[in-house]
């Protein structure tokens, strides 16, 4: 792993733990349940998996180019899905304010699209190595 890479996925990975306290936080004292915070800690715990899953990819040969266009496809159906899932959440909500979210099994299904993808990725990459 580079030391870009290290730094990035540290980092990341301090602010998602920072953003699960504040969270837990909020919700034990203050009795109060933010909506952004929950968005906001799914969108952290993407990126970091997304960057622990980054990897180079050898195009020369014709499968592995066949295989590369039918993993970036099956990839960017994924990424519609998920902005999809998302105008679903902000349209319903009539909101955008994220503080003002109430539906919450709905923001999580938001929130676990973020992640289960690269959730996936990093176990089935583990799988192999």
């Amino acid at each position: 792993m580079s030391n870009t890479k290290k730094i990035v996925v540290t980092i990341g990975s301090l602010f998602f733990i920072a953003s699960i306290i504040a969270f837990f936080y909020n919700w034990l004292v203050n009795e109060t349940i933010y909506s952004a915070n929950i968005l906001f800690s799914f969108i952290l715990l993407s990126t970091v998996l997304n960057f622990l899953n980054m990897k180079e990819f050898d195009k020369n040969e014709a499968d592995e180019l066949d295989q590369h266009v039918k993993t970036q496809s099956a990839r960017i159906g994924y990424y519609v899905l998920m902005i999809l899932a998302g105008l679903i959440l902000f349209i319903s909500e009539g909101t955008s304010n994220l503080n003002d979210i109430e539906n919450y099994p709905l923001l999580l299904v938001v929130g676990l699209t973020l992640i289960i993808q690269p959730i996936t990725e990093f176990l089935y990459a583990r799988k192999y190595k």
